[in-house]
């Protein structure tokens, strides 16, 4: 079965060349829509022979919508531009599309975070849907988290993409305040509120559910900066939220 990889890019060189070298020679095609790179994103890019194209971003969801239809192939295989796909998972897809069962694969997805794997919590194989057969589903229009809305089975598959988010934590934090302005946008959409109560709670709820609940504190200092760093996005997405109330009063 032929799988298009699909990827789109803004600004990636630190990690594309991996990326992309961990594909190529296995997907039938390489299709990166990009928004906009200043780089030598797509001049890497075509030195791999992928299909570019230019797309203005406005969100996550309709980048990805739109990058899933230039593909030629129905399988789509969604990988984000800071994402190495491991040998054996390569070989685990070769397999599991020999089934017509299935319409689309949750693959896991493990975080490398300040240079090392996370190993225990969520953030080690957390499943998501990447791997799908477009004729039936494609992503929403959602700014931030978006998800592919797929009308058919799915299956988990065991090996993992390795998630290379984060080259520091300026770079951590940068992308917290992009995408806490994006979802408090998304939160308004679908008419949430952000009272003082939530706000005040969000910090402390959320770090105990990351570095207890969820096991991070078993990451040593990355799980703590983790847990931390999730609080801080929670929190400062209340916070945008009660200010585009306030704005918009």
């Amino acid at each position: 079965m032929k799988v298009s990889v699909v990827i789109i890019t803004l600004n990636n060189t630190r990690t594309i060349k991996q990326v992309l070298a961990a594909v190529a020679g296995w997907a039938d095609e390489i299709v990166v829509v990009d928004s906009g790179s200043i780089d030598e994103t797509l001049a890497i890019a075509q030195q791999f022979g992928c299909k570019t194209l230019y797309r203005k971003f406005d969100g996550f969801g309709k980048q990805k919508h739109f990058a899933v239809e230039q593909a030629k192939n129905d399988w789509i295989f969604i990988v984000d531009a800071d994402e190495v796909v491991s040998p054996e998972l390569k070989i685990e897809i070769d397999e599991v599309l020999k089934n017509a069962e299935y319409q689309g694969f949750m693959v896991p997805n493990t975080l490398i975070f300040l240079g090392e794997m996370m190993r225990f919590g969520r953030e080690y194989k957390m499943p998501h849907l990447r791997l799908f057969n477009r004729k039936f589903g494609n992503y929403n229009d959602r700014q931030v988290h978006e998800d592919i809305v797929l009308n058919g089975k799915t299956m988990t598959l065991k090996n993992h993409v390795l998630h290379h988010s984060y080259a520091d934590l300026a770079e951590c934090f940068q992308k917290i305040n992009n995408y806490s302005s994006r979802g408090a946008s998304e939160l308004q959409k679908r008419g949430k509120k952000a009272s003082l109560l939530k706000i005040i709670t969000k910090f402390p709820i959320t770090f105990i559910t990351e570095y207890f609940i969820r096991l991070n504190f078993l990451n040593g200092y990355r799980g703590f900066v983790w847990a931390f760093s999730q609080a801080v996005y929670a929190t400062l997405k209340y916070l945008k939220l009660r200010e585009l109330s306030i704005l918009n009063e």
